[in-house]
C-alpha cells in the first residue's frame, strides 16, 4: 500500500473522531469518552490541521518543483477560494434551515448567536472570518493558512526551511503572549458597538499556525527529498520514540485528572495557563510533537524492530489507517468535513426537538452519523462505485448478400 493511502486513512481517522466529539446530546453520551484525547493533550482537530498542511506541502511542493512557483500558487489560491465557497455555503444552508425549521433559532442559538441573513454587519463579519459559528471554524483558519502557503513552500523547497520553522515558532510565541490582542481587541470593541458578540473564534490563528506550517515544512521537504525518513526513523534509532513515549506517559495522568476534574485547584491555576487549547499552549505543543514523532517512527520503522510487541503495535497502527472506510473519507476530507457540520447541526436539532435520548439511542445515532461521512466521498467517486456500462453501438442493417448482375 502506498504511503499516501496511509495518510488518507489518518485524515479519515481524525474525521471520525471529530464527528463523535462534535455530536452534542442533552446530558452528553458515553461513546465520546472512547477517545485518545482522554489520555493525551492531542486532539483530532490538531491531527486534521497537521495532515492538511503535510499534504499541502507534499502535493504543491511537487507541483512547484515541476511547473514553477506561479503555477503552484495559482492552484493553491484556487483551492483556498473553493474552500471559501464551502465555508460560506455551510453558513447559508444552516441559516436558511433556521428560517424554516420550528424552534431552530432557540436550539442553535448558542452556536449561531443572533446571526440572521438580513443582518449585513453580522454577515460581513462572517464573510471576513471575524465571527465564526460553532464547528465552522476549521475551514476559515485553513483558508488563511493556504493564502500564505505558496511563499513558505517555495522557501522550503529552495533550502530555507529553517527560516520558515523559526518564523513559525516566533509567531506561535507571539500568540502565547497575547500580542494579537493589540489588533483584535480594538476590532472587537468596534464591532461590539453594533454587534453585541464582536469577534468570535475558537482558534488563535497565531498559535495554531504552527500545527499547519510544521506539516507544510515536512511535506515540502519530503517533496524535495531533502530528508530520507527511513534514515531519520530507523529500527535501530530508538531515542526519539523512547523520549516521545516518556513525555506522553508523564502527561497521561495529568490529562486523566483534568478530563475528570480531579486536579487540585492550586495546581490547576498554574497548569491551566500552560494548557490553553484555543492558543495551542505549550502543553499541547509538547504532547503534539511527542505523539506525532512516536506515530511516525512506528509507521516507518516499527514493523522492522526486533521487539515483537513493537512490531505488533506498528502493524496494528498501519492496519487501522489502511481501513478502506477511513481512506475513502480521507481522500475527500474537506468535503466530508463540510458535510459533517451539517449532520452535527441536524442531530443537535433532533435532540432539541424530540430528545433527550437514551444512552443506547445516542450510541446508535453516533454510529449512523459516522457511517454518513461516506456519502460525499461516495458521490465524488460515484463512477468507481457505480460504473456505467457503455451502451452497445447500433449495428447497421444488412442488405443481404450482393448478387452479381447478369448481363445479356
Amino acid at each position: 500500500m502506498k504511503r499516501l493511502d496511509v495518510l488518507d486513512g489518518m485524515r479519515g481517522y481524525f474525521l471520525v473522531f471529530m464527528m463523535l466529539n462534535h455530536l452534542i446530546f442533552t446530558g452528553g453520551y458515553m461513546l465520546v469518552k472512547i477517545n485518545h484525547n482522554q489520555l493525551t493533550f492531542v486532539e483530532d482537530a490538531q491531527g486534521f490541521v497537521f495532515m492538511s498542511g503535510l499534504l499541502v506541502g507534499m502535493v504543491y511542493g511537487r507541483k512547484m518543483l515541476k511547473s514553477g512557483y506561479d503555477a503552484a500558487r495559482e492552484k493553491i489560491w484556487a483551492r483556498a477560494f473553493e474552500l471559501y465557497k464551502y465555508a460560506m455555503g455551510i453558513i447559508l444552508i444552516v441559516l436558511a434551515a433556521r428560517l424554516i425549521l420550528p424552534q431552530s433559532e432557540q436550539i442553535w442559538h448558542n452556536w449561531l448567536g443572533d446571526t440572521r441573513l438580513n443582518d449585513p454587519m453580522r454577515m460581513a463579519s462572517i464573510a471576513t472570518f471575524l465571527f465564526q459559528p460553532t464547528f465552522m471554524d476549521i475551514l476559515p483558519q485553513y483558508i488563511i493558512y493556504m493564502v500564505f502557503s505558496p511563499v513558505l513552500i517555495w522557501m522550503c523547497i529552495t533550502g530555507r526551511w529553517l527560516q520558515v520553522a523559526i518564523g513559525s515558532l516566533l509567531v506561535w510565541m507571539a500568540g502565547q503572549l497575547g500580542l494579537h490582542r493589540l489588533i483584535t481587541y480594538p476590532i472587537n470593541d468596534w464591532m461590539s458597538a453594533t454587534d453585541k458578540e464582536g469577534i468570535r473564534s475558537s482558534f488563535n490563528l497565531l498559535g495554531w499556525q504552527i500545527v499547519f506550517f510544521s506539516g507544510v515544512i515536512i511535506g515540502s521537504m519530503t517533496a524535495n527529498r531533502t530528508i530520507e525518513w527511513s534514515k531519520v526513523f530507523s529500527p535501530e534509532k530508538t531515542l526519539i520514540p523512547k523520549f516521545a513515549l516518556a513525555i506522553l506517559v508523564f502527561f497521561a495522568p495529568l490529562r486523566i485528572m483534568t478530563a475528570n476534574g480531579l486536579l487540585p485547584d492550586s495546581v490547576l491555576q498554574k497548569f491551566g495557563t500552560m494548557e490553553v487549547r484555543p492558543d495551542f499552549g505549550p502543553v499541547y505543543l509538547v504532547n503534539f510533537i511527542a505523539l506525532t514523532s512516536l506515530i511516525a517512527w512506528l509507521l516507518i520503522a516499527g514493523s522492522k524492530h526486533e521487539n515483537a510487541y513493537v512490531r505488533k503495535a506498528a502493524n496494528g497502527l498501519t492496519a487501522l489507517f489502511s481501513l478502506s472506510f477511513l481512506r475513502l473519507i480521507g481522500r475527500h476530507s474537506l468535503q466530508v468535513y463540510v458535510w459533517h457540520v451539517l449532520v452535527v447541526f441536524a442531530v443537535h436539532y433532533m435532540d432539541g426537538m424530540i430528545g433527550p435520548f437514551s444512552e443506547l439511542t445516542k450510541t446508535a445515532i453516533a454510529v449512523i452519523c459516522v457511517s454518513l461521512l461516506a456519502l460525499p466521498a461516495i458521490y465524488r467517486e460515484r463512477e468507481q462505485f457505480f460504473p456505467q456500462t457503455a451502451e452497445p453501438e447500433p449495428v447497421a442493417a444488412s442488405a443481404g448478400p450482393i448478387k452479381p448482375i447478369k448481363g445479356g
